[in-house]
């Protein structure tokens, strides 16, 4: 009887309510994110990411007015775009490499991109430094 109420309960439950963020205006991608474009609120769901940590992020996607920001939508401002020209650093033990590079793709701190090397034309991965560098991994 007891599992029985307690199934009832649950069925008969409304939706459970968590704080969301919430766009306030249409948001393009490659827009830097401010306090004031965006809101928490209470909603179905949940967000996986404070409020505090979106700001001064950059849009991957359109955001929507009034739909949920996911960590997926956002990400760190882009400090090498795409066709761009850029430092490649190969360090191996005692060994430093430097050459050129051109960006396969827009990236920010820490992303890992895709580089074509401009003496082999050889495509190598590295991950971004704050200075527009490329740490070669690969």
């Amino acid at each position: 009887m007891r599992s029985l109420a307690f199934m009832l309960g649950i069925f008969l439950s409304g939706p459970a309510l968590a704080d969301v963020i919430l766009a306030t205006r249409t948001i393009r991608p490659q827009e830097i994110l401010g306090p004031a474009d965006l809101l928490l609120q209470q909603g179905e769901g949940h967000s996986d990411v404070a409020l505090e940590d979106l700001i001064g992020q950059e849009a991957r996607v359109a955001l929507y007015p009034g739909r949920p920001v996911r960590q997926g939508d956002v990400g760190p401002p882009t400090v090498v775009e795409r066709n761009q020209v850029v430092p490649l650093i190969y360090l191996r033990g005692g060994l430093e490499i430097m050459t050129e590079g051109r960006s396969l793709d827009r990236a920010g701190i820490g992303d890992h991109v895709r580089v074509m090397n401009l003496a082999s034309r050889a495509t190598v991965s590295g991950r971004v430094t704050a200075n527009g560098q490329i740490l070669v991994s690969q």
